[in-house]
């Protein structure tokens, strides 16, 4: 006896959405990348089509983090005071796709940074690498919208990520991304309804929902994971039964969940048989990127470079052959 395959047809599809523009387009990157596209849960290859592989960016800062612990500082001991610097190891020599500047120097509770002193940091990093740029607020919105107009002008005709709003604040970033030509991170605190919410505003402010990256926040592998999992999993699948508001890549910021985590921070000492800190640290990291990967994320921001290169090659041999090994 013959048992079917079984197989579920979607009438929705992912928007597609690409981060970068090259001369061509108007812009200075080597490479641009493409995100989206699916009309498949995640890696279902059987069910429908996966054009475009996930895909990975490195975080780099405009100062010197603190609270990073030393397992992930390390790779980047002699950069970490210059994010162009930092920003080349990345792309050089770990080989990220996309660069995450986090422009945490301008919180007001820290360095204070001014819109020219970003406008810096932010030029440095493009003259630096040919990849495409996410641009990341310090997460203060009065701050943020200070800064952000000087950020996007300099940046215009890049075709930059830039992140993020909230139901709160969308307006300011949305007529930004589009008089400068960027693509917008929508942000939500793993709420399904916020998260739709957030596109609409965004949509009623006049920027196209095909040009929005979903960010419904994250945890770390053993922090509500789960949560956030079943939250990105109803995301993805109400848009592939067609609900548009929600057709959007979906963005995973792994490093500020991740290494707060006493697992993947702690020292032998602290956890008794858990193994050297150097190996564990960055499996955590690894193995929360691809939780997130099954349940739907396009784009992972993420520190270690040891996590990097297993999460890229566990998205290659996903996506090689349909998936097999």
């Amino acid at each position: 006896m013959t048992i079917p395959e079984a197989k579920r047809a979607w009438s929705g599809q992912i928007n597609t959405v690409t981060i970068g523009a090259g001369p061509e387009e108007g812009g200075t990157r080597s490479s641009v990348v493409t995100v989206g596209g699916a009309t498949a849960l995640p890696f279902y290859h059987f069910e429908g089509v996966l054009p475009h592989p996930p895909v990975v960016a490195m975080e780099v800062w405009d100062v010197q983090p603190e609270g990073w612990p030393d397992v992930v500082k390390a790779p980047f001991s002699s950069v970490m005071d210059d994010p162009a610097a930092w920003a080349r190891v990345c792309v050089d020599e770990h080989g990220a796709q996309l660069i995450a500047l986090r422009l945490q120097g301008c919180d007001p509770g820290g360095a204070d940074k001014g819109p020219q002193e970003a406008v810096k940091a932010v030029r440095a990093v493009l003259e630096a690498v040919g990849v495409p740029l996410i641009v990341w607020g310090c997460g203060t919105v009065d701050k943020d919208n200070d800064v952000f107009p000087a950020v996007a002008e300099v940046l215009a005709g890049e075709n930059c990520l830039l992140g993020t709003i909230t139901e709160d604040n969308y307006k300011t970033l949305t007529a930004l991304g589009t008089a400068y030509g960027h693509k917008i991170v929508a942000e939500s605190p793993v709420d399904i309804n916020i998260a739709k919410q957030v596109n609409i505003l965004a949509l009623d402010a006049g920027y196209p929902m095909e040009n929005l990256v979903m960010y419904p926040s994250t945890g770390a592998l053993g922090y509500g994971i789960e949560y956030v999992y079943s939250i990105m999993e109803r995301s993805r699948i109400a848009a592939l039964q067609g609900d548009k508001a929600m057709a959007m890549p979906i963005l995973c910021d792994l490093g500020t969940q991740v290494w707060k985590a006493k697992e993947a921070r702690a020292s032998e000492e602290e956890l008794p048989g858990w193994g050297a800190v150097e190996a564990r640290g960055p499996m955590w990291e690894a193995a929360t990127a691809y939780t997130y990967l099954l349940a739907g994320a396009d784009m992972l921001i993420m520190r270690h470079p040891d996590a990097v290169g297993a999460t890229q090659r566990a998205i290659a041999r996903l996506m090689a052959n349909g998936g097999g090994s």
